[in-house]
């Protein structure tokens, strides 16, 4: 039942993905999250983010934003590190995800999606058919309504974690989509 908001991987943050292993595996296009997944919430693109975006563009990623805010906070940001963006995307609903593929000329097999929550990010991917990369959220001060959502977040995350022990899996072990 709370399978559906698994992430195919868990992993410390967004700037510690094996871009250039996923790239061997096929995948060509990535989908990100803004807000607490690249920078805290609501700051602008920082040398980090540009820096990361400036290394997957040189590794032949293409890249977008897909963001439940507005215009105003996404555009900026995406302007900022040359990427392609989704706003007002609609997250958990898969229809923001497959624009974002459309706009970078992918699809569900060779995307990928990096996000820090699982209700509306991870869901919300794994519904368009992506491969999912959960990051531990940059800033633990955020608005009281996530602060809420995270704390249901916390016990889904137990009996993801608790699966994967069980079954030996890797939590932070890459793979390619099938």
């Amino acid at each position: 039942m709370l399978e559906c908001f698994y992430p195919d991987e868990y992993l410390d943050s967004a700037y510690r993905i094996p871009y250039e292993e996923l790239r061997k595996k096929g995948y060509r296009g990535i989908l990100f999250d803004v807000d607490n997944t690249l920078v805290k919430h609501g700051a602008p693109a920082d040398r980090r983010s540009v820096a990361l975006f400036e290394r997957l563009h040189e590794l032949g990623y293409a890249t977008c934003i897909v963001s439940n805010n507005k215009e105003k906070r996404v555009a900026p940001f995406a302007s900022d590190v040359d990427s392609l963006y989704v706003h007002k995307a609609g997250k958990p609903a898969a229809k923001g995800y497959r624009k974002a593929m459309s706009l970078m000329g992918t699809d569900r097999t060779d995307t990928f999606f990096v996000g820090d929550q699982l209700f509306t990010d991870v869901w919300g991917a794994k519904r368009a058919g992506l491969h999912t990369v959960l990051v531990k959220p940059i800033d633990p001060h955020e608005e009281i309504q996530i602060v809420l959502k995270r704390r249901l977040e916390a016990a889904v995350l137990f009996f993801y974690l608790r699966s994967r022990k069980k079954t030996g899996a890797d939590a932070g072990k890459i793979a390619k989509n099938s």
